[in-house]
């Protein structure tokens, strides 16, 4: 494990990743609650800590990355609610 693993999202990957707990099978947003695409940096980095994992491929929008809560990701989320 690296050291990321083990850090603490940011207020906005927080709220990215808590916005999953509700949705069926842990489906990350593509958008915010203002219509603006999540941020791809975001994700990414939401990935790379093990937090959310590429779900499927968009075959309409390829360059979209689809994500689902990991189980980290779903600890994380849910710790402090």
């Amino acid at each position: 494990m690296t050291g990321k693993k083990h850090s603490k999202p940011t207020d906005v990957q927080l709220e990215w990743l808590r916005r999953g707990l509700s949705q069926p099978g842990g489906k990350l947003p593509l958008f915010d609650g203002n219509g603006k695409q999540i941020s791809e940096k975001t994700v990414r980095s939401c990935i790379d800590h093990g937090w959310a994992a590429p779900w499927f491929d968009n075959p309409v929008k390829p360059d979209w990355l689809i994500c689902k809560l990991t189980d980290e990701g779903r600890r994380v989320a849910s710790a402090g609610n």
